[in-house]
């Protein structure tokens, strides 16, 4: 059985999906996911993606799991907000590893979980719904005998179907969502649906917490907030703008010779003061 925290963290997080609408950034490091506490973020999430181009290896569960649970436990340990963790297709082949999978991140500090339908990284070709949703169904299991209350947002990967692949039916969506809440999810991902009118004829149907994915393009925070949505999260976003300012900033140098792109609103004894209740 887990700490008191840890079951207090879950039973906080679970609780920030009815109410307001949650704001949930997506951290790959611990500057980041500190730098989003320090914001006034409620919670923190991470961005497999961005998780595993931090630790050198391309998005797909390519990077190996006792890398990916030793990241997951420093950006736990980096914040005092409940952390949820894109755990992809679980990194295992079966139920009984995905248990096990399970177990180990709650045990690494996570109070939820992104549980994506699909398995093949590169088309996103999606699982049975009878799979994906005893998926589901294990990971609310595995959680319950840690006596943790995880958040496991469903992610359904319906809207990330290759071009030329088969249209996507919004009732066999709703169809997927509705099979994964009643299998034990708390809250449901379709990723890359950006329509604001099937969003909110989702959360309308569903009568549940609906995750949405904050992108430029995307419908403003007023329109997701109207639509009845739950939380917004935003992916590889930061990650990516990260990796484009470091990259302008050092081409700005060697072009004027100035070091002045690299003027931030972070010193460094601000960013030791963030971290020193690490010591």
């Amino acid at each position: 059985m887990k700490t008191p925290d840890t079951k207090r963290a879950a039973a906080s997080f679970r609780s920030m999906h009815h109410g307001e609408m949650l704001i949930l950034p997506n951290a790959w490091d611990a500057i980041s996911a500190r730098v989003f506490e320090e914001a006034g973020c409620k919670a923190v999430a991470t961005t497999s993606a961005g998780v595993s181009w931090s630790l050198g290896y391309p998005d797909g569960e390519r990077v190996p799991w006792v890398e990916f649970l030793g990241a997951t436990r420093r950006i736990a340990r980096s914040v005092s907000v409940p952390l949820t963790v894109d755990f992809e297709s679980g990194f295992s082949a079966t139920v009984e590893e995905l248990s096990e999978r399970v177990r180990e991140v709650i045990g690494a500090g996570a109070s939820g979980i992104n549980l994506e339908d699909s398995q093949d990284h590169r088309t996103h070709a999606l699982l049975p719904q009878e799979s994906a949703a005893q998926r589901v169904a294990t990971a609310r299991a595995a959680a319950d005998r840690e006596g943790v209350p995880l958040v496991i947002n469903a992610r359904t990967d319906s809207y990330l179907q290759p071009p030329g692949g088969r249209p996507v039916s919004f009732p066999d969506v709703v169809l997927r969502c509705r099979a994964y809440l009643e299998a034990g999810a708390d809250c449901v991902y379709p990723i890359g649906l950006a329509d604001i009118h099937l969003i909110q004829q989702l959360t309308s149907e569903l009568r549940a917490p609906v995750n949405i994915m904050g992108r430029p393009g995307a419908p403003t925070l007023a329109e997701l907030r109207a639509a009845g949505v739950a939380r917004v999260s935003t992916a590889t976003g930061p990650a990516l703008l990260m990796a484009g300012a470091l990259m302008d900033s050092i081409v700005k140098l060697k072009e004027t010779g100035s070091c002045e792109h690299f003027a931030s609103p972070f010193t460094y004894p601000r960013m030791q003061q963030m971290f020193a209740s690490e010591e």
